[in-house]
């Protein structure tokens, strides 16, 4: 661990990673819950919005139970942590843009099938520089899910399969919006066990300090 490490700031990072993926699970998931056209839609927008709620609550409490830590920066963490905030915005700024991108081409050359599976391939190679920038290692994981699942679904499943009592779902939207949920989903619930093991390093670091002090 760093010793420019701010621990309220490094806490309060991953709480927001865990938001970020509990938001765009659930989303994933939607897209998923409209492939099926129909089947299932009640009992799987529960479930999503169940788990995409236990993610956010976490996220949530890794902030309030950060309050305490402590926030103090030396002259050159400013900096750095402005530059990582900078970075991070051009990154999802840029993610936003070539899915719009995408969005059109498929649009205008009438491959509408197409958009869901690009936009993984997008959403999953964004997170390489995200976890070089926040050296978060399960980041390269998650890209590398994401990265796959889209190629494979699109090299190997067909876009549309009819199911049980000849109901036609799209399967790409099926395939690629469930999986991309849960994986999404996955990440959440890892960054979340480790803010809380942040969360009690920092905290038991503090109690030390308190109790050398005392001596």
């Amino acid at each position: 661990m760093s010793q420019t490490t701010i621990p309220r700031a490094a806490v309060r990072g991953t709480a927001s990673g865990v938001i970020f993926m509990a938001f765009f699970g659930t989303m994933w998931a939607g897209i998923g819950i409209r492939g099926l056209q129909g089947w299932g839609f009640l009992w799987l927008l529960a479930l999503s919005l169940l788990i995409g709620v236990i993610l956010l609550i976490g996220g949530i409490i890794l902030i309030k139970n950060s309050g305490g830590l402590s926030n103090e920066m030396t002259e050159e963490d400013g900096p750095r942590w402005k530059r990582k905030n900078m970075w991070f915005g051009i990154i999802f700024g840029l993610e936003g843009v070539l899915i719009a991108v995408a969005a059109v081409v498929c649009e205008s050359t009438n491959h509408q099938d197409l958009f869901v599976p690009v936009m993984a391939l997008i959403v999953g190679a964004h997170f390489f520089p995200l976890a070089s920038l926040f050296q978060v290692r399960i980041y390269h994981i998650t890209g590398t899910l994401l990265c796959l699942l889209a190629a494979t679904v699109m090299l190997t499943f067909p876009v549309k399969m009819i199911i049980i009592r000849d109901h036609q779902i799209m399967a790409w939207w099926v395939s690629v919006g469930f999986g991309t949920a849960l994986i999404l989903w996955g990440t959440g619930v890892i960054v979340w066990f480790k803010g809380f093991r942040l969360l009690s390093v920092f905290q038991n670091g503090a109690e030390n300090s308190e109790i050398s002090t005392r001596l």
